[in-house]
């Protein structure tokens, strides 16, 4: 009767688990919980007698599945802004730890990106480009989410292309900058933002 009630009590927390993992909004929190579920299922199925159930999901179910999440988490969950700056290689994004005179973003707008972003558990990756031709050949080609520096008319303005990303700053970021919605359906060169901003046309990441 012991044990029965010690494989009662396991078995409950997988619901409970479960609805956690559900209901929680920040995605590191979630993979935590989702590799605790895993080793719950494994001891349920252990408990069972499923001892090959049980290492699969040992194997599988948590360790393998929590890794891909990580990895999709990790290069999801950031915004890569584009700026001109004396780095030729885009492929190098540089973090917000680097000396402010290796970034072209003022230290006023990088400190108000990092605090939004922040609290929808994002990070700001910056990807340096020589010219403004090469920076506007990445937004359109979709290599990056935003840039900044390149509008003609308003050098401060910061483009994004990214529907999601503009409406979260629109409506949080101070009024530090200007914000204009780039969309571009065609990948041909050269490119310009939209004159309307505020269009809203789906582009999703």
């Amino acid at each position: 009767m012991t044990d029965d009630f010690y494989v009662l009590i396991i078995t409950a927390l997988l619901p409970l688990t479960a609805g956690l993992l559900v209901l929680q909004k920040n995605p590191y929190h979630a993979l935590v919980i989702r590799g605790i579920l895993g080793a719950i299922a494994a001891m349920v199925y252990a408990l069972f007698g499923a001892a090959d159930v049980a290492l699969t999901e040992a194997l599988v179910g948590t360790m393998l599945s929590i890794t891909l999440y990580a990895v999709a988490v990790r290069s999801s969950m950031s915004m890569r802004i584009g700026v001109i700056g004396p780095a030729s290689s885009p492929l190098n994004a540089q973090s917000l730890s680097l000396p402010a005179a290796h970034r072209e973003l003022p230290e006023k707008l990088h400190s108000a990106l990092a605090q939004v972003l922040n609290q929808h558990y994002m990070r700001i990756e910056l990807a340096t480009y020589p010219d403004p031709l090469a920076l506007r050949t990445a937004l359109a080609t979709k290599q990056i989410h935003a840039a900044y520096g390149l509008s003609d008319e308003s050098p401060d303005a910061l483009i994004v292309r990214v529907q999601r990303l503009y409406r979260i700053l629109q409506a949080e970021l101070p009024p530090i900058t200007s914000l204009t919605y780039f969309h571009s359906p065609q990948r041909s060169l050269p490119v310009t933002p939209q004159s309307e901003p505020h269009t809203p046309i789906e582009d999703p990441l």
